[in-house]
C-alpha cells in the first residue's frame, strides 16, 4: 500500500449498493479558486470526484494524460462523447443516505457548477448486469487492483486515478428474446455458472474484451452499476485505470477498429454518453487538487 497521498478511499472497495452518477458542467458564475475551494471541502466518503478535461483547461491548467472522451464509429456501432467537466459518483449504503448527500453535493457546487446529468445506480443480484450476467468477472484483486487503478509512487500523479464513464441502454425485450444458448453467445459465459465457453464465437464480449490479450495487456477496474428508470434499462459502465489507454484499446477493439468484428453486445445494447476524468488524490483528509495539475 502506497503512503503519501491516497486514492479516494470508494474507488478500490466494491461501491456500496446504491448510487448515484452525476455529470456537471461550470456556470456563468464560475470561478477558479472559489470552484478549488468548493471541491477540496467535498467528503471523500460521500463518493467518487472525477475532473474532466474542460475544467482542468477553466483552472487554467494541464494534467497528462487527462482527455476528452472520443468519439467514433465502427462497422454497425457507434461510440458518442458527452465529456463533462465534472463527475461525482455519490454513493452510499440506501436511498436516503444516496438523497441526503447527493443534496449537499449540490446545494455546495451550485455557485460554480450547473447539473448536466444524474442517474441512479444499485446493485443488482450481489453483482451481476440486469442480463443476469456476472459483471467485472476479471477484475484484478488486492495490490494487484491497486496497480492496475491507482497512479503509483513516485509520479507527480501518485495516488490519483483515471476513470472511464460511459452508460449503455440495454434493450432488455430484444435480449430476453433470443434462446439462451445466444446469449451465453453475446457474453462469451454461461450465464448461471459464469463458466467461460470453450468455444465462444469471435464476437463474443469476453473475447472481445480480454484484458490479457493485449499487448501490453490492457487491466482495469470496474466498478459498473446498473440502472432503470421507466422503460429504459442499462448500466453505468464505471472504469478506473492508472491510464485511460488500456480502457480506449479495449472499446475500440470492441468497435471492430482491429479487425473488423464487432462486440455481440451491440446487438442489443448501445452507448449513450461516454467521458474521462481524473480522480485527484486524497491528502489530510481532503481532495488534493493542485497535486497534479500545473
Amino acid at each position: 500500500m502506497m503512503t503519501g497521498a491516497l486514492p479516494q478511499p470508494l474507488i478500490l472497495p466494491s461501491f456500496p449498493p446504491y448510487g448515484l452518477s452525476a455529470t456537471f458542467r461550470t456556470g456563468p458564475e464560475f470561478a477558479r479558486d472559489r470552484a478549488i475551494s468548493l471541491l477540496s471541502g467535498i467528503d471523500p466518503a460521500a463518493g467518487v470526484v472525477g475532473l474532466g478535461d474542460p475544467l482542468v483547461r477553466e483552472l487554467s491548467a494541464s494534467l497528462p494524460g487527462l482527455r476528452t472522451f472520443p468519439a467514433f464509429s465502427g462497422p454497425a456501432c457507434t461510440i458518442c462523447s458527452t465529456q463533462g467537466s465534472l463527475w461525482v459518483m455519490v454513493a452510499g449504503k440506501d436511498r436516503t443516505e444516496v438523497v441526503d448527500r447527493f443534496h449537499r453535493l449540490t446545494a455546495l457546487l451550485e455557485s460554480d457548477f450547473l447539473l448536466e446529468d444524474a442517474l441512479d445506480t444499485f446493485l443488482y443480484r450481489d453483482g451481476r448486469d440486469l442480463t443476469g450476467y456476472e459483471d467485472g468477472t476479471e477484475n484484478p484483486r488486492g495490490d494487484k487492483a491497486e496497480q492496475v487503478a491507482i497512479v503509483g509512487p513516485g509520479d507527480p500523479l501518485a495516488g490519483s486515478s483515471f476513470v472511464a464513464v460511459q452508460r449503455w441502454v440495454h434493450d432488455l425485450t430484444r435480449f430476453n428474446a433470443f434462446p439462451k444458448s445466444r446469449q451465453d453467445e453475446i457474453m462469451g459465459r454461461e450465464r448461471v455458472s459464469n463458466d467461460e465457453l470453450p468455444q465462444a464465437p469471435a464476437s463474443a464480449h469476453v473475447r472481445r474484451s480480454a484484458q490479457e490479450s493485449y499487448d501490453p495487456e490492457a487491466y482495469i477496474l470496474r466498478r459498473s452499476m446498473p440502472w432503470s428508470r421507466g422503460e429504459e434499462n442499462g448500466l453505468e459502465f464505471i472504469a478506473f485505470g492508472r491510464s485511460l489507454d488500456p480502457f480506449e484499446r479495449i472499446l475500440r477493439r470492441m468497435a471492430g477498429e482491429d479487425d473488423g468484428v464487432v462486440d455481440a453486445l451491440f446487438t442489443f445494447s448501445r452507448p449513450v454518453r461516454g467521458g474521462y476524468y481524473w480522480c485527484p488524490p486524497v491528502k489530510d483528509g481532503r481532495l488534493d487538487l493542485l497535486s497534479g495539475i500545473s
